[in-house]
């Protein structure tokens, strides 16, 4: 039984471990795509899938008696799996020639191991920073324009726009107007309304914008906005880091959280601690349960918004704090690391 669970153990970091990878990849681009994002969702379910699996069995060999243990000490991933649990059977190890235990107990397999981990943090929380940050590529209206099949046209503003509003810099400078115009679409409708355009110029009759429409729906107005690539949100297929300035913007904090905070925070809690330390931790039930129910909480916190649902007040708070969460959640859980 041991065995069993050491191997549930084993494989559910390694599976949950990759699905995090892809979730977060598939996380970078989603926001280009109508919702609901399928892609980052499943895989994001995979990995609590392996978390919570993981735990259960990390507290079902806290409990179970081993050699040289009692119930409630520490675990060992390591040494039970190899062995005759039965007498006259052969474990897998032994069938292969090759002992995991040893790969388990090698001090550099520990700390490569636990610097994957860290990596893994990292690229997690900055692909979250980066899908809050690229959010406003998604959205209600959005959403029905591309499921509509959208297109980026040229069009020219007729009549005067209306409600326009200066949009400011933090130094109070003009950065861009937000209006409300009717356009005329070439091949299309000549008179598509659109709600909160967003132009670096201040709009007037004749001024050529490009407008986000819909072929199939008109009704659904057209979408303006300068600062955004609309042909890449035409395609509504994934892209991260687009041709614009989001796109910029958001690669910039990718690299900032990625480098800076997840490399020097990995690099300091994957070397400077003892090999040991980190074995004990990385079987220790009570830590990994903090982790699990952090990314339960963080999968929670996501879902309507990769879903398309409305998501309530305190999923709109963790979501948004999810960056932040995932990396004091692990540093908090690893100071100890640094006690032998």
């Amino acid at each position: 039984m041991r065995s069993l669970l050491i191997w549930v153990v084993r494989l559910c970091a390694l599976v949950g471990w990759v699905a995090t990878a892809v979730a977060c990849f598939w996380l970078l681009g989603a926001t280009a795509m109508p919702r609901p994002w399928t892609e980052p969702y499943v895989w994001g379910a995979v990995a609590v899938a392996c978390a919570v699996v993981r735990v259960l069995a990390l507290w079902g060999l806290r409990v179970l008696p081993g050699e040289n243990r009692t119930p409630g000490e520490p675990v060992s991933l390591s040494k039970v799996a190899d062995r005759r649990s039965v007498s006259g059977s052969v474990s897998l190890s032994e069938a292969l020639g090759f002992s995991f235990s040893d790969l388990d107990e090698a001090r550099g397999w520990i700390k490569l191991r636990t610097g994957a981990v860290w990596a893994l943090v990292a690229f997690a929380s900055g692909a979250f920073f980066v899908a809050l940050l690229t959010s406003a590529n998604a959205g209600e209206k959005l959403d029905d324009l591309r499921t509509a099949g959208a297109e980026a046209s040229t069009a020219t503003v007729v009549g005067g726009p209306q409600a326009i509003r200066e949009e400011l810099t933090d130094e109070h400078a003009v950065k861009g107007y937000v209006s409300r115009l009717v356009v005329s679409v070439p091949g299309g409708p000549g008179r598509l309304p659109v709600r909160g355009a967003y132009t670096y110029d201040r709009p007037r009759a004749g001024t050529e914008v490009d407008v986000l429409w819909a072929r199939s729906a008109p009704e659904l107005g057209g979408y303006v906005n300068e600062s955004k690539n609309l042909r890449v949100l035409a395609e509504a297929r994934w892209n991260a880091f687009a041709d614009d300035e989001l796109g910029v913007a958001s690669l910039l904090a990718f690299l900032v959280i990625v480098v800076v905070f997840g490399g020097v925070l990995g690099v300091v809690f994957t070397l400077a601690p003892q090999a040991d330390v980190l074995q004990r931790l990385a079987g220790s039930a009570p830590f990994q349960t903090v982790r699990a129910a952090l990314a339960v909480a963080v999968f929670w916190a996501w879902s309507p918004t990769l879903l398309g649902h409305e998501a309530g007040v305190l999923q709109l708070l963790l979501a948004g704090a999810s960056f932040l969460l995932v990396l004091l959640g692990y540093v908090c859980t690893s100071v100890r690391s640094f006690v032998r």
